[in-house]
């Protein structure tokens, strides 16, 4: 039996340093009854709206890292999902919080990639 992709830590850390953009913390989710951690206000949103919403039984923050060759570049490339929540009937749902003017083209590609493996 495996373990579910909400039930992980984060695979990367939340850093936070003087003079950076967002402001990362750690919300504390009554569905998961533990912090979870986000980057930005917009991704804390999501995480209290994920919490409200009774169809959502778990959620988790940077759940995992996708590992792919850009065939542009030819480069390696990586992502990690900002947000993984399971609903009530078992499926997931992968979320990236970006506002849509910060959405450049190797975000768009990241972003593509993952809903395509999703």
């Amino acid at each position: 039996m495996g373990i579910a992709f909400e039930d992980v830590p984060p695979v990367r850390d939340f850093p936070s340093y003087r003079g950076q953009r967002h402001v990362p913390g750690l919300y504390w989710s009554a569905t998961t009854g533990r912090h979870v951690g986000f980057e930005s206000w917009l991704e804390r949103d999501h995480a209290m709206l994920l919490d409200f919403d009774p169809q959502v039984t778990g959620f988790a923050s940077q759940p995992f890292w996708l590992f792919w060759r850009d065939e542009t570049t030819r480069r390696g490339r990586s992502h990690a999902p900002d947000c993984l929540a399971r609903a009530v009937d078992g499926t997931g749902l992968e979320i990236d919080c970006r506002p849509v003017d910060w959405v450049d083209l190797r975000s768009a590609v990241a972003f593509s990639v993952t809903r395509q493996v999703c």
